[in-house]
């Protein structure tokens, strides 16, 4: 994921989750919030309920090879953070793609 894209400060995470509109699956909470900024920033997060480190940065890594794709495809001005849950593990990047855009199209925040 690109720099201009990322969601990086723990207070701006900490602020969305908050504040943002959750939308939930067996694998993963998407929170989404509207920003100022030009474009979608995306955070990607993963607990300790996850596993270990390995299991964790496997979740990270799967949920942005599946997110950075549809970047594009998602509305402008939007901040967006993929908390991962620990049903995640054996799902492949693909799969995950198509589900994150399902979730997005159920909640119009596709273009």
């Amino acid at each position: 994921m690109k720099r201009g894209f990322r969601l990086t400060r723990s207070a701006e995470i900490k602020k969305i989750r908050r504040n943002g509109k959750n939308i939930a699956h067996p694998f993963f909470l998407l929170v989404t919030q509207p920003n100022e900024q030009k474009g979608v920033r995306v955070a990607v997060t993963a607990g300790r309920s996850i596993g270990g480190a390995v299991q964790r940065n496997r979740a990270k890594r799967i949920l942005r090879a599946a997110i950075q794709p549809l970047t594009t495809l998602i509305k402008p001005n939007l901040d967006i953070i993929l908390v991962a849950k620990p049903a995640i593990g054996p799902v492949k990047s693909n799969e995950l793609q198509q589900i994150i855009r399902d979730q997005l199209k159920k909640s119009k925040l596709l273009q």
